[in-house]
């Protein structure tokens, strides 16, 4: 069977990338494909604040031209990058016009490498306003999920993962520095992995949320974030092995007091334990001790992380949200009362390490949210105190592991009753990255989910190639 395609676009970044490299097609041809999807599908989604037309050809062009192709693992591959990020030629958006800096003289880190692998830059996508929330929208525009217009795709990074979830691109950079990456993954429908500290260059802002900051990707499949995954941490892309019998800690209690899961969510934790024990793993109750300074810790951080963040940049914060200049002045409130501490910090990524020999697990799964999505609004417009309670109330499960700088991945196992994706999130110990998408290729492989939304990519995609 021919691996030719009437158009690429739907294929998994493998697909494409091993197309390119035999031949099947040109990196022009993907991106050209892409484009011209982008420009009649994204108007509705606002998942794009700038595309990069003439110059992402150009670049294909140059992927076209290079003789060895062998080596580039994301060969032609088109791929968004999140609107924080400098990429050369851009100004970097930050999530409004009113945070945007200057046009970037050359590309962070992460945009290289991804670029020496072979993947054209085709964009960035939208954020909200100093990736401060999870919901993404400003007074511009409203990103939506593809699942269901209605509905948040979550944020920080929620243009990103529209983005993977309506096909507009195979897979796309995110960060995450509360669960900016792993939110909008379950909210989408997506896999979306967060390495542990330091494995990823993150050089974010002052100092990347203080320590909590990685980078990261958004794809609609294991392989894919494999491969991103790879780039990112500058290593040789490597097979996944299934991983032989593990001990994997379940618990549904949430980090937040009062706040609990809804019943698709608890469902789907019972759904991934049934897939575990079925991939020949053990599962144990093993609930995590969430203290109650750890909640208030995190809240004062995520406040200090914007004013830090305002006041090294030199922004003008009468220009920003009504809900950031809250944000910020709760944050130099907090800094100058000494409520944000790195001993604090450390007593709970070391409490956390701890965990998994204290309970005998290898890994520890939980909801990726507590409830749906909330709605897609003009959130930007409604009070810091509305803001913080949306947050809070339906994405309370992954800000610890950003504390804890340890290594978690968001996982599809299924559908709300409404139709919308439902997660799981699983977190290792340092250095399990590997083991996590191992765990996470187990599921797909017992429980293929759906790679993009229902109706999406709207183009006819021919008999794609396999992963």
């Amino acid at each position: 069977m021919q691996d030719i395609m009437a158009t690429w676009v739907g294929a998994t970044a493998k697909q494409i990338a091993r197309g390119v490299r035999r031949g099947d097609v040109s990196a022009t041809q993907v991106v050209a494909d892409h484009l011209e999807y982008i420009s009649r599908a994204d108007p509705e989604l606002a998942a794009f604040r700038s595309v990069r037309g003439g110059e992402a050809i150009t670049e294909a062009e140059k992927v076209d031209e290079q003789e060895d192709l062998a080596n580039l693992p994301l060969a032609g591959v088109p791929v968004a990058v999140k609107e924080n990020t400098p990429v050369a030629g851009l100004p970097t958006w930050n999530g409004s016009a009113a945070a945007r800096t200057d046009v970037a003289e050359a590309d962070h880190e992460v945009v290289r490498r991804l670029r020496g692998a072979g993947a054209v830059i085709l964009g960035v996508t939208r954020m909200p306003e100093l990736g401060l929330w999870a919901l993404t929208d400003d007074d511009s525009a409203v990103t939506r999920n593809p699942w269901d217009s209605t509905r948040t795709p979550g944020g920080s990074s929620g243009g990103a993962a529209a983005a993977v979830a309506a096909g507009l691109v195979p897979i796309a950079h995110g960060n995450d520095g509360l669960g900016s990456i792993r939110i909008p993954a379950a909210c989408c429908g997506l896999v979306g992995l967060k390495p542990g500290r330091g494995v990823v260059p993150c050089q974010l802002g002052a100092d990347d949320w203080f320590g909590l900051t990685e980078h990261g990707m958004l794809t609609s499949t294991v392989a894919d974030a494999a491969v991103g995954f790879s780039v990112l941490a500058g290593r040789r892309p490597e097979k996944l092995v299934p991983p032989q019998r593990l001990r994997v800690g379940v618990s549904l209690r949430s980090p937040v007091r009062g706040v609990a899961p809804d019943a698709p969510n608890r469902d789907a934790v019972a759904a991934a334990g049934r897939l575990l024990a079925a991939a020949g793993h053990d599962t144990v109750p093993a609930d995590p001790v969430y203290p109650t300074a750890l909640g208030l810790q995190g809240i004062a951080t995520w406040f200090a992380a914007a004013a830090t963040d305002v006041r090294a940049s030199g922004l003008d914060r009468r220009g920003l949200q009504r809900r950031t200049r809250r944000h910020v002045a709760l944050g130099e409130w907090a800094q100058r009362r000494g409520y944000v501490r790195e001993a604090d910090r450390a007593a709970w990524r070391q409490r956390s390490v701890d965990f998994f020999t204290d309970h005998s697990v290898d890994l520890l799964l939980t909801p990726a949210l507590a409830t749906a999505p909330p709605e897609a609004a003009r959130w930007s417009d409604r009070s810091w105190r509305a803001n913080m309670t949306a947050n809070i109330r339906y994405a309370p499960y992954a800000a610890p592991w950003n504390i804890a700088g340890l290594p978690a991945v968001v996982v599809p196992v299924g559908r709300r009753p409404d139709g919308l994706p439902v997660a799981v999130q699983m977190v290792g110990p340092p250095g399990s990255e590997l083991l996590l998408l191992g765990v996470a290729g187990q599921f797909e492989m017992a429980a293929p989910w759906a790679r993009h939304a229902p109706g999406y990519p709207r183009v006819g995609t021919g008999t794609p190639a396999s992963a």
